[in-house]
């Protein structure tokens, strides 16, 4: 190999170390949707595409059911999320390394209801997980609990 190809090549080896690990985290899919009842949407860049089993999710996705929808999903950290029917939520951000299980998870439920049983984010890192309602910020210490966010907007 010529010595400017080596050094072209040690360049772009030293830059792809360089990306932090937390910027590769937050590309990775935050989990997938594990089972869907009724209508219930994903969507992704303003658009809309039904909720199927098996979907993958990721941090700014937002998910809206209807009235006979529900969805249950399952985050990369274990963490169990269940939206349930006439409900929005959406997955601000998303970020766990499976290494040390540190991360973010910062969710905001608009309208309707979500059941959660967190995962091992909350357990290695309480203070990084948080869920939004139109009236009330909720911190997450390693539990079971359901939000109900009423009829609010969309």
């Amino acid at each position: 190999m010529p010595h400017s190809k080596k050094i072209a090549a040690s360049w772009l080896l030293a830059s792809l170390a360089a990306i932090p690990l937390q910027t590769l985290a937050e590309d990775l899919p935050a989990g997938m949707v594990k089972r869907t009842k009724g209508t219930a949407h994903v969507e992704r860049d303003g658009r809309k595409t039904a909720a199927q089993p098996g979907d993958k999710l990721f941090s700014k996705d937002r998910i809206i059911t209807a009235a006979d929808g529900s969805v249950g999903i399952t985050l990369r950290d274990d963490t169990m999320l269940s939206v349930g029917p006439n409900s929005t939520m959406s997955l601000d951000k998303f970020a766990f390394d499976s290494t040390t299980h540190q991360g973010t998870l910062q969710a905001t439920v608009k309208r309707g209801t979500l059941g959660v049983i967190s995962g091992k984010l909350s357990k290695q890192s309480p203070n990084a997980v948080q869920f939004n309602t139109p009236s009330a910020i909720l911190g997450v210490r390693g539990t079971e609990f359901v939000i109900d966010a009423g009829e609010g907007g969309e």
